[in-house]
Order: C-alpha cells, then structure tokens, then sequence
C-alpha cells in the first residue's frame, strides 16, 4: 500500500493548544522528544513555534537539520538523559511532542519518562503523545516476537528494536498521576508503507499538590 496521497497529518489540528501552551509558558519552547527526520519540527516551526528537539540517530538527526535549518534547535541523545532545556529549567516548557518516541523502555524506565515529562513542564503545559497500539500487527504487535521480559507481555524484541505496545488501560497507568486528560483515541494513521495502528494522547500537566 502506498503512502502516497495518505499522509500522516495528525499535528496541525493540536497546532491552537500547542500555541496557546507557550504562550501561556511566557514563550517557552516545545520540547520535542525523538524528532526523527523532522517531519513534526518542520509544521512546529512553520507554525511559529519554538523548538528544542532531541534524537538518538545520527543519520535522522541530520536530515532533520537538513530539513529544517532555523526555528529549532537540535541535540542528539538518549531519552533517558537529562532534557536540554538549557534556561528554561524544571517547570517552565511549555509543551512536549512525543510521537512514536516513548515506547522503547522498560515498564520502570517508561513511568520515570512519563514523571521526567511533567517534572519539565509548566503547570498546564501540553503533552501530544504517539505510543503504538497492541492491535499494531503490521509492525510487530503480536506475532512470534520474543519477550524482552517473560513477566511483561506486550515488550518485545522486534527486528532488532526494544519495542512496548500498549492497550488503554497501560497509556492510561503510564499517565495516571498529575495530569487532566483532553483526549485519547486509539487511531490508524498511513505514515509507513502499511497501517500502523496507535494511541494518540493528549494531556495538560496539573499544578503539584499544594
């Protein structure tokens, strides 16, 4: 099936909250948590919107700097390292993008992203999350994948990757504390060359207990 005349358009339609976010953040910038090629920073910036984004790849780090060459600001790293938020430090980003980014980990190491992702922004800064579906079968849901660990069922090796799946109640667990939930839809999006089918979450972070 060709991708051709099926893109994968899901970001302008979050483009006013995203807006409103950093905005409301005093300008601060999205943070952008595996940008891959680029395809998400390109619409951010072109949406006037300052980026920080991270990547592990070499090779897609710099065709996301190809690809976009002002508005954002690139560093290649681990998601398990420190965020580069430079001067905007704990509680100050105004909204974090994650497509397809944070699905990668162990169960223990998936939470502490989760709470290293509110602990980064703002009181009711945005977070616009992709994870991939346990009904993702055309890219390795299921099947005859080894589990990375037997006691965790839907973490598996997959093609040489560490890759997690997760039905509702998991996105939901992931994000169970300290957040106000604007929406969750289970979606099949054409951004490979078959369906891939995934969790497209959308939360604000709440101000801590007083």
């Amino acid at each position: 099936m060709s991708l051709q005349g099926n893109p994968d358009d899901w970001l302008p339609r979050w483009l006013p909250h995203l807006r409103e976010s950093v905005r409301a953040a005093n300008g601060a910038p999205v943070l952008e948590l595996g940008c891959g090629t680029g395809r998400d920073t390109e619409t951010l910036v072109a949406a006037g919107l300052p980026v920080v984004a991270v990547e592990l790849l070499p090779s897609q780090l710099e065709q996301a700097r190809e690809r976009v060459r002002a508005g954002a600001v690139f560093h290649q790293q681990d998601l398990r390292a420190p965020f580069p938020i430079g001067a905007h430090g704990p509680g100050e980003v105004g909204a974090v993008l994650a497509s397809l980014s944070l699905h990668y980990f162990s169960w223990p190491e998936t939470l502490t992203l989760a709470a290293r992702i509110r602990h980064a922004l703002a009181p009711g800064g945005l977070l616009l999350c992709r994870l991939n579906s346990v009904r993702d079968v055309h890219h390795g849901a299921g099947g005859d994948h080894p589990r990375i660990d037997p006691a965790d069922p839907d973490f598996l090796r997959v093609d040489g990757w560490d890759k997690r799946f997760f039905d509702r109640a998991a996105v939901e667990r992931m994000f169970a504390a300290g957040w106000e939930w604007i929406g969750l839809e289970e979606r099949t999006v054409m951004r490979y060359e078959m369906p891939k089918v995934l969790w497209e979450a959308v939360l604000r972070r709440t101000p801590d207990p007083a």
